[in-house]
């Protein structure tokens, strides 16, 4: 299996849909890493786990995932020696509480689903940890009653910010202090306790500036009666600081002690998590579990692809007990690559551990390889053309496949010509089937129909086609192929009978009629009244004519044929041209005495020489010839 087999059978897409099911990040997760496996006991394993969570969906139960979220990056986190914020051990203690509800859960429901519910007793529970982290922490805060000296600390920061605010009041109230102030409210700047004072006035109240306004018009005081008080808040802030750290400290320190337990905890939620995002898929589909072999047999009854919407046609498909090689014949947009990609689907699926819509007699292989051809794989980049990237992907399936391996061809030998594409598409079906491959492929070419037909491991199938209709039926019919749409749609479109016939006879036999139309049935050209003055003449052997294009003169060689050309010898060629290309200058008549050899004109002196010399009988005329003929020979 590879990328491109997921990406052409639509396989991702299905986990996705799948993985909107989930409802923590950890399950989702684990599905993103899930593949297909190549085990029988694996997926036949991955299917009763499915199987039993849907039985716990179907009987109204509801796994009590709420509050179990990822804590991956925070346990992360702690194996990198982090401390976690009161946040985060709010997460985690919310996890681990989920962890045991869902034991709970599981344990009860040990009747209906036995394998679902042992994992539960691999769960640890951790009832301290809960108990401890919900004493210490609330509302993401290190609580007061985490220790007693956190609580002393505590008391003395209330009691110390109570004495500032009630001297601050006072210095609010004081009629001496009311024209220095900008705004009669106490303000609160980097944990420091000031009164807003109008600018001009700073020197004149006693304290120590902490804030300017942007403008320059206010300064921020605070005023020496609480210089005091301030310096031993921040005294007790430091001290509560560093007593929170050693409370986190110590909380952390309990987590990582028992980490081993709780990332068990977390795959065993992920685990259930993503199962029962297969069982929430199979229920909405209506899915079942199907049979499983080992050993290449298919059989699909009533089954349709998980993800085609609205009324989508059953389909039942045999492979792999009377016959190892299918090839599945129909027209265009008649659903052959739809069924090439359910049988892919519905086997990946399975090997998932998904449930398919189909019916309960439904039985799939698990193979270790499953390698598709489908769609135009034309590679710019490349610069590979659709054919040679279909030869370049079925030369790497070839080196790929064994025994063990289904393969799914669409249009296999197609982008080419035809006699060299289905002759070499028969040769790699042949192979494929000797190496054991399971192979459905599709095909509009009547010769691979033709060899699959005499071969006994072979079966052919067709798309059914409503010939009342000329519409595709998108049904798949096994060990049938009929007759050819082509010569169907074309009666349907009234052509003529005997044309139909004479194809069907092509098909067959390709015996071809190459007999020439009768001239009595061509259409001559019309003459115009100025041409059938010049088609009067009628040119002569000998006769010497203008060529109106070339504005040159040559001598008539070959006299009319039916569509008025002659041909005339001009600069040592024989030249064809119609008779309106040429005008007549001196007939043969007027140009030669009586008894002239007129074929003189079309040979050369020398040619001329050496036939008179070899009619008189020369030797060195022979001699000559011979001469030439032994080079030529060399």
């Amino acid at each position: 299996m590879n990328e491109t087999t997921y990406e052409k059978i639509q396989y991702n897409e299905l986990k996705q849909l799948i993985k909107s099911c989930c409802v923590s990040g950890l399950g989702k997760q684990l599905l993103d890493k899930l593949k297909p496996s190549t085990n029988l006991k694996v997926v036949q394993n991955r299917l009763n786990e499915t199987t039993e969570a849907r039985t716990i969906l179907d009987a109204g139960g509801r796994v009590p995932f709420l509050g179990v979220s990822n804590i991956d990056s925070t346990i992360q986190n702690l194996e990198k020696g982090i401390m976690l914020d009161p946040s985060e051990l709010t997460t985690v203690a919310d996890f681990l509480r989920g962890c045991r509800k869902i034991k709970k859960f599981m344990m009860e429901k040990e009747f209906f689903a036995p394998v679902l519910a042992s994992y539960a007793n691999s769960m640890t529970e951790f009832h301290h940890l809960e108990e401890e982290f919900n004493f210490s922490i609330k509302g993401n805060k290190v609580a007061s009653a985490a220790s007693k000296e956190l609580r002393r600390i505590r008391n003395s920061i209330q009691a110390t910010e109570e004495k500032i605010n009630d001297r601050l009041n006072k210095f609010l109230n004081n009629g001496t202090n009311k024209k220095y102030i900008q705004e009669f409210f106490i303000s609160k700047k980097d944990d420091r306790f000031t009164i807003p004072i109008k600018a001009s006035y700073k020197n004149q109240v006693p304290g120590t500036i902490i804030e300017v306004s942007s403008k320059g018009s206010t300064v921020f005081i605070e005023p020496a009666a609480v210089t005091k008080l301030g310096g031993e808040l921040a005294g007790l802030k430091a001290e509560e600081a560093m007593e929170e750290y050693q409370i986190l400290a110590a909380l952390t320190g309990m987590l990582l002690e028992n980490i081993y337990d709780i990332k068990i905890n977390m795959e065993l939620i992920s685990q259930y998590d993503m199962v029962f995002a297969k069982a929430k898929f199979s229920k909405q589909i209506g899915g079942v579990e199907p049979k499983l072999n080992d050993y290449g047999y298919i059989k699909l009854v009533d089954c349709k692809h998980p993800l085609l919407t609205g009324e989508a046609v059953p389909l039942d498909f045999e492979i792999g007990k009377d016959y190892r090689s299918l090839i599945i014949t129909g027209p265009n947009a008649g659903g052959k690559t739809i069924v090439l990609k359910t049988i892919g689907l519905l086997t990946l699926a399975a090997m998932s551990g998904f449930h398919i819509i189909a019916n309960k007699e439904t039985e799939i292989s698990v193979f270790e390889n499953i390698f598709v051809d489908i769609g135009d794989n034309q590679s710019i980049e490349n610069a590979l053309s659709t054919f040679s990237s279909h030869m370049k992907n079925l030369s790497e399936v070839m080196r790929s496949s064994n025994n063990n391996t289904l393969l799914l061809f669409d249009e296999i030998g197609s982008g080419t010509e035809p006699n060299e594409g289905s002759a070499l598409a028969i040769s790699i079906l042949e192979e494929f089937y000797h190496m054991g491959c399971i192979t459905v492929a599709t095909t509009h070419y009547g010769e691979i129909k033709h060899f699959s037909e005499m071969h006994d491991d072979f079966m052919n199938a067709a798309m059914q086609f409503d010939s009342d209709t000329l519409e595709p039926m998108y049904q798949l019919v096994i060990g049938e192929s009929g007759e050819s749409n082509a010569l169907w749609i074309s009666r349907k479109m009234n052509l003529r009978e005997h044309v139909l016939q004479r194809a069907k006879q092509y098909m067959e036999h390709k015996e071809y009629q190459l007999e020439r139309v009768h001239e009595s049935k061509l259409r001559k050209p019309k003459l115009k009244k100025a041409e059938s003055i010049s088609y009067q003449y009628e040119y002569k052997k000998g006769d010497r004519v203008k060529l109106l294009d070339r504005d040159d003169v040559g001598i008539v060689y070959k006299e009319m044929d039916p569509f008025y050309n002659v041909v005339v010898f001009y600069n040592g060629e024989f030249v064809e041209i119609s008779v309106k290309r040429i005008s007549l200058e001196l007939t043969a008549k007027e140009l030669y005495p009586e008894g002239y050899d007129i074929e003189s004109l079309f040979t050369d002196f020398k040619t001329r020489k050496m036939q008179h010399d070899l009619e008189r009988g020369s030797k060195k005329a022979l001699r000559k010839i011979q001469k030439e003929r032994k080079k030529n020979r060399k």
